[in-house]
């Protein structure tokens, strides 16, 4: 859809992290074709479209109705050459068909959570706020962290605990949460942030930072299967670049970085040949080459002004 101007209600407030970085390593053709798929409050897409001349595009994706609308009014002075669409980046090749767009010549993704989004009590995102238990990031969707934390068995909540927040009491937390909606439905942050503080030792709570932490990080990945459409999207975007194009990926933790560094290698050296034979006889061919050989951190001033930046690594890979 086009962009029109729309009222507003919470401000969608987002700082880009490592914004610079991202939009240096893009190398923006000003008539190009460029893809935001996490559009967010429109910070990345803005500099993108004060770039662009001529036949130049941008395309913003975003799953979340609040984005859509922010960003529509942030982009709004570049209107003609600005597409919003909302949906899930995972549906980028349908999208680009949809509007007669067959390659382009860049894409970015900003995989962090927004600060509207975590600073949105109604969300329900933040151990912070003591409201009904939500996390979606598209609010059509029916499976929301109420649904998984009533709903899933106790293994299905260990493993989705252990493997998405990397938490070492998965297990009690898991045990404590079939027990507790035992008597009733656990129904709020507040109700769920108790139950995840009896599961954790009271030294480990003294030391650790938040308790609630990495269990409410797992939910909202659960919930909007974010590392799932990360893996099924990446050979994708990259498929979709013209020769030359680049994807920049932004990531805040370690699970989703791991999958965009697997996806960019894999797609630098495809070869499953072993390592002593002579020639190549797989077929597999190079898609590109990595461009950050190592993650692109944020700088000690953006750090400075913006501590959700800490966790930040940007990864880029060039279309040969």
């Amino acid at each position: 859809m086009r962009i029109r101007s729309t009222g507003i209600g919470m401000e969608f407030k987002h700082t880009s992290v490592l914004l610079e970085e991202t939009i240096d390593y893009l190398s923006i053709r000003p008539e190009g074709i460029y893809v935001d798929g996490t559009l967010g409050g429109g910070g990345h897409s803005f500099r993108i479209a004060s770039k662009l001349t001529g036949t130049g595009r941008l395309i913003g994706i975003d799953q979340d109705e609040a984005a859509i609308r922010a960003a529509g009014a942030r982009l709004l002075s570049y209107a003609e050459r600005v597409t919003l669409v909302r949906d899930n980046y995972r549906n980028v090749r349908r999208i680009l068909e949809q509007l007669g767009i067959e390659k382009i010549d860049g894409i970015v993704l900003d995989l962090g959570v927004s600060s509207f989004q975590l600073d949105n009590a109604e969300r329900g995102f933040s151990y912070k706020y003591d409201t009904a238990l939500d996390m979606r990031m598209d609010q059509r969707q029916s499976l929301s962290a109420m649904d998984i934390v009533n709903g899933y068995t106790q293994a299905q909540l260990y493993h989705v605990i252990k493997d998405y927040g990397e938490e070492q009491f998965a297990q009690n937390i898991a045990k404590h949460i079939v027990n507790a909606r035992k008597d009733k439905p656990i129904e709020t942050t507040g109700e769920l942030n108790e139950i995840i503080k009896a599961a954790i030792p009271a030294k480990m709570r003294a030391t650790g930072g938040h308790p609630s932490k990495r269990t409410f990080q797992a939910i909202r990945i659960e919930c909007n299967r974010e590392l799932e459409v990360l893996k099924e999207s990446l050979d994708d975007f990259i498929e979709l670049l013209k020769p030359g194009g680049r994807i920049c990926i932004i990531t805040f933790h370690s699970l989703e970085d791991r999958i965009v560094k697997t996806s960019f290698r894999k797609n630098e050296n495809p070869c499953t040949c072993p390592p002593d034979f002579p020639v190549c006889v797989c077929g597999q061919v190079s898609k590109g080459r990595v461009i950050t050989r190592r993650p692109v951190l944020p700088s000690a001033e953006e750090l400075a002004v913006n501590k959700r930046s800490k966790s930040a690594k940007l990864r880029v890979f060039e279309r040969s």
